[in-house]
């Protein structure tokens, strides 16, 4: 067994003092030596034995000290406190032994903070909602996608609360819980519209792990809304774009059939004649304005941006429009006060929305009425100050637009009044091309209206500020 200097020492001087302290009571006790004397040396030698023995009990009290700390902080996951192992004896292998595995659990812990770090970053940048729970469907963890898509507190613990109380809509309810009933490892999947608060469609799936403190159960959510608005948005549009074809397509078809049949009468051929090209001029255009829709869409329709004056834009669109509306009945005004800013935008692109505009305004406005276009200098498209612009206006007389109809009057194919609307040959494409073009411009498109009093569409467009001018061609 191993012993300090210091310990050996004492018991060294310990052996030696017994029998020198024993013979010297002998001889006090027979008169030979003064028991005075006996006495001082007894004490003398007490004292040699307890000077070191003191200073072994303080060094030791140290090191057990310093133990204690680095136990403590090992305990308390904090760093160990620095500790020089002193000496080769037991105490000193003890120490060296726990400094050691001290260490180790530093970088234990250490890489599990790492590692538990990485894990978070991973789950945070994740578009995916990801919820864990446990066996009894309590919530380990979830990330920020989680919370957003169920609408939860930002700051809120929702560790160790029930699965439920993150969604109560029973839809998913029942998936969490056929998935936490399945003996079988495969992970369960399923789309489910829940209700947390608006309407979400969630493709959702759930997979069984093992951990240390035994079953758990890992759900993935992924948004899926706009999607199904993109899938139902595809399918409107096909079937808009069938129907809409297929009526100019059945006329074609039944007048050519009759013609080639035979028809005597040269004024019903050529009847027939002028209805087909009508129709097939109107499949031109439906065919023209798709390819159009669809570049502005794909960002396909390069704009050569330019310092225009307002008032020109408006009088040439309004120019080409006098003979159309001439022959409907209507008067078309242009109003363009002196001194506008120039706005910044691609001549060919706002002669277009003019001219769809203003013929719309034509089409929808009985005779005898007004259209009127004007430009008018304003802040922005809402009048709240922050850039300046002109807005673009064309204001009719005619039968109005319903309040319900206004806000879905830029898609594609929809229309106020369906029958009327093909009876004037239009393709239910117009407004929907003019809000591409608006917005490539960076502009705004307003549409106001009252059932019959009348229409008013603004279209906004920034100011030129330091817009170069594009090169001449």
């Amino acid at each position: 067994m191993d012993r300090s200097p210091t310990a050996v020492l004492i018991v060294a001087i310990g052996i030696g003092l017994a029998p020198a302290a024993t013979l010297l009571v002998v001889l006090a006790a027979t008169g030979a030596v003064s028991p005075v004397l006996v006495v001082v040396v007894i004490v003398l030698g007490l004292a040699l034995v307890a000077i070191p023995a003191t200073a072994l009990s303080r060094s030791l009290s140290r090191r057990a000290e310093r133990l204690d700390a680095l136990a403590s902080a090992l305990q308390d996951r904090r760093p160990p406190p620095h500790l020089l192992p002193n000496g080769s004896d037991a105490m000193g292998r003890a120490e060296r032994h726990l400094l050691d595995a001290a260490d180790s659990i530093v970088d234990d812990v250490d890489s599990l903070a790492e590692q538990r770090d990485e894990f978070e970053a991973i789950l945070r940048s994740m578009a995916e909602a990801v919820v864990v729970t446990g066996a009894r469907g309590e919530v380990i963890l979830l990330n920020g996608a989680a919370r957003r898509i169920f609408a939860l507190g930002a700051d809120t613990d929702y560790r160790a609360r029930p699965f439920v109380e993150l969604c109560r809509d029973p839809r998913l309810q029942e998936f969490a819980g056929r998935s936490m009933r399945s003996t079988d490892n495969e992970v369960m999947s399923a789309e489910i519209m829940i209700q947390n608060p608006a309407p979400l469609h969630v493709s959702a799936s759930a997979a069984q792990i093992r951990t240390s403190r035994g079953a758990a159960w890992v759900f993935v959510f992924h948004d899926i809304t706009q999607l199904k608005a993109y899938e139902t948005l595809r399918a409107d549009f096909i079937s808009n774009l069938t129907h809409e074809l297929r009526t100019p397509l059945s006329a074609l078809y039944g007048y050519a059939e009759t013609l080639l049949q035979g028809v005597d009468d040269r004024e019903t051929s050529t009847r027939f004649l002028r209805i087909i090209e009508r129709q097939a001029r109107r499949l031109a255009r439906l065919l023209d304005d798709l390819v159009s829709l669809s570049d502005l869409e794909r960002g396909l329709t390069p704009l050569k941006i330019e310092q225009l004056e307002p008032s020109r834009v408006l009088s040439e669109a309004a120019e080409l429009m006098q003979e159309q509306a001439g022959r409907r009945g209507l008067r078309l005004l242009v109003n363009c006060p002196d001194g506008l800013p120039k706005v910044a935008g691609d001549r060919d692109r706002l002669h277009q929305v003019m001219l769809n505009l203003i013929d719309n305004a034509i089409k929808y406005t009985p005779r005898e009425g007004r259209v009127t276009v004007e430009a008018r200098e304003t802040a922005d498209s809402n009048g709240a100050g922050a850039k300046p612009g002109v807005a673009l206006v064309v204001v009719d007389t005619g039968e109005g637009i319903p309040a319900a109809d206004i806000p879905r009057l830029t898609e594609r194919f929809y229309r106020v009044d369906r029958a009327r609307s093909r009876e004037l040959g239009g393709t239910g494409l117009g407004l929907a091309i003019v809000k591409h073009i608006v917005q490539l411009h960076h502009g705004a498109l307003r549409i106001e209206s009252k059932v019959h009093e009348g229409t008013t569409v603004s279209v906004w467009i920034p100011a030129a500020q330091n817009v170069t001018p594009a090169p001449a061609i």
